[in-house]
């Protein structure tokens, strides 16, 4: 499948009757020389924001466990990562660590608009990663 790179410019908003639509403004390569319709969807990938070090609360959506009977600073604490007898942790355990920094791919995202003089395309949403970040539309 062959796609396009782009730059993500900024977010936006479009107030249209009664609702609030969120859209992300984007800049396409100097080379890319396909159009888009309005209404058509698409395939785009990017790098997420990088988190940091983060704990299994945010990074895993684990709940925590009780503020109360007994519980002193295992708030935020995973619990439990495996019983005695392997005496190891096996692989795959979900555990605090580095979050975001990888690559992300949102499906289906529609076209709003499409400037081909200055090759400029509005989707509705967001799309993964920072302002300037590099993009790669996939085009069917």
């Amino acid at each position: 499948m062959a796609y396009i790179k782009a730059k993500k410019l900024k977010m936006g908003q479009i107030f249209k009757d009664d609702e609030v639509i969120p859209v992300t403004f984007i800049s396409l390569a100097e080379d890319a020389d396909t159009e888009f319709e309005a209404g058509s969807k698409l395939k785009v990938s990017g790098i997420s924001k990088g988190r940091g070090f983060q704990g299994v609360v945010k990074r895993h959506g684990f709940h925590g466990s009780d503020k109360t009977h007994g519980q002193k600073h295992t708030h935020r604490a995973p619990g439990s990562i495996g019983s005695t007898g392997p005496q190891r942790v096996f692989p795959g355990i979900k555990m605090a660590g580095r979050m975001g920094g990888t690559t992300s791919t949102l499906r289906n995202l529609e076209v709003v608009s499409f400037d081909k003089d200055r090759k400029m395309l509005v989707l509705k949403g967001a799309v993964p990663g920072n302002r300037g970040g590099e993009l790669k539309i996939y085009v069917k």
